[in-house]
């Protein structure tokens, strides 16, 4: 199973992902904002993150670039989950290194898909 750190300024959505993940075995790892995801990143080294693209400090677009700009990071998975809709916002997100973009509210089942797809690929 993975090691996921989940990255949202809401408890609600942090809540909601780590209920769906943890039942299957995954380690979670939560963080309220860019910042402190960035520093428990660097410490656990997890293999997949989810991120909100809108938090406090560092929002995700940033983080997602600066994981996979830094060479002990890179191979981590990123998983954008987020309320911006936009197909703007989809092609920055996976321009700046995220495997996946979701929107909320994303069905359960294609999370966990995603999360296997980037078990599988080991990215």
């Amino acid at each position: 199973m993975a090691t996921i750190l989940v990255a949202d300024d809401s408890p609600t959505s942090r809540k909601a992902i780590s209920s769906v993940l943890e039942p299957l075995g995954h380690e979670i790892i939560q963080a309220y904002d860019g910042a402190e995801a960035w520093e428990k990143i660097q410490i656990s080294k997890p293999d997949i993150v989810i991120l909100d693209i809108l938090m406090p400090k560092i929002g995700g677009f940033e983080l997602s670039r600066q994981i996979k700009t830094t060479s002990n990071l890179s191979h981590i998975g990123i998983i954008i989950l987020t309320s911006l809709k936009q197909q703007t916002n989809k092609y920055w997100g996976l321009k700046q290194g995220a495997d996946f973009y979701l929107t909320k509210p994303a069905h359960p089942r294609e999370l966990v898909s995603c999360i296997e797809s980037l078990m599988e690929t080991g990215s």
